[in-house]
């Protein structure tokens, strides 16, 4: 190739790898014929070079979960973008497996490591005795000297409170998971603060904190329709498609008597609720994309530490806006 340029190796080498002084001439005529050659680099002496083999570990509890592949796909976007292979181990919420993968990548000499977790309940760090930058998506570090990403659902719950208040509602309960779930008591708190700076009070005088599930949702459509409402936010689409359920059968027509808002997005349910689901998506591929681009900065030495909390956004469809079913 150098011979075809008529340049020498080492100026070859230059231009392919953007180092050194190399007119802009020369490094086009070793370029075109690198083209024409159909030259490849060799991946093994490129990392002997740079002391990188640009290759990453993504590391997760949720390969199968709707919550962790969209994280996932995000990753591997940025990543193929950025050239970087993708070594992806799956520990199935078990930390001997863990253990087990992170030597298997150990040894694989990856450059970096994003840890994808299952929900957004703090996760212990496995940083302090690892010797490569490590980015955490979804489930935080419980260390604050840690890189982490998760969805801010705090201002997602308010966003959704604010949409139903803009509509009018004024009588609004609030319907969630178990109260041991960051996400319940996050997603609760951004309920009330939105309810706070409006005047307004939660219908039944608190949250009601259950299960994440369709059952629990039916369940506590017996409870909120005791009281006068005309709004719900649910923690989940599944609690919401459940009182929505319930609701109708009790005769309430959504949205006109009550509107509802879920949250997750997944479009299995959200999509095909009766009517659909107005909810609150927390842009989980943006955060797994988001995480690679900071993994990549932690490589070259520029780690930004502390939790990171990403921006949600709200999906209207017809279960909050009255008209349009």
């Amino acid at each position: 190739m150098a011979a075809l340029a008529g340049v020498s190796i080492a100026t070859a080498s230059k231009a392919l790898n953007g180092r050194g002084q190399v007119r802009d001439e020369t490094r086009q005529r070793v370029l075109v014929a690198a083209e024409e050659l159909s030259f490849q680099p060799n991946a093994l002496a490129r990392s002997l070079i740079s002391g990188q083999t640009r290759t990453v570990g993504l590391l997760t509890s949720d390969s199968v979960g709707r919550f962790g592949i969209p994280v996932l796909l995000g990753a591997e976007d940025a990543f193929g973008a950025g050239e970087m292979s993708v070594m992806l181990c799956d520990a199935r919420g078990d930390s001997i497996r863990e253990q087990h993968h992170l030597r298997t990548l150990l040894a694989r000499r990856v450059d970096g490591l994003i840890v994808v977790g299952e929900s957004t309940d703090p996760r212990p760090s496995i940083s302090r005795n690892l010797p490569l930058p490590v980015v955490y998506a979804y489930a935080p570090s419980d260390d604050p000297d840690d890189v982490s990403f998760v969805p801010d659902d705090v201002e997602g719950a308010k966003m959704a409170v604010q949409h139903l208040i803009t509509l009018g509602r004024r009588r609004i309960a609030h319907v969630t998971g178990p109260t041991h779930y960051r996400a319940a008591q996050d997603r609760a708190e951004g309920t009330q603060a939105a309810l706070a700076e409006a005047g307004l009070e939660l219908v039944a005088g608190q949250p009601l904190f259950g299960v994440w599930s369709q059952r629990w949702g039916r369940q506590a459509a017996e409870i909120v329709l005791k009281h006068e409402v005309d709004a719900v936010m649910c923690g989940s689409d599944q609690i919401a498609a459940g009182f929505i359920e319930a609701a109708r059968e009790r005769g309430r027509r959504i949205p006109d008597d009550i509107a509802v808002v879920g949250y997750d997005n997944w479009e299995v349910l959200s999509a095909e609720t009766r009517p659909p689901l107005t909810t609150i998506d927390m842009n989980l591929e943006r955060l797994g994309r988001t995480a690679a681009q900071h993994l990549f900065a932690a490589i070259d030495g520029k780690a930004t530490p502390g939790v990171h909390r990403m921006p949600c956004r709200l999906i209207i469809r017809e279960s909050s806006l009255t008209g349009t079913v």
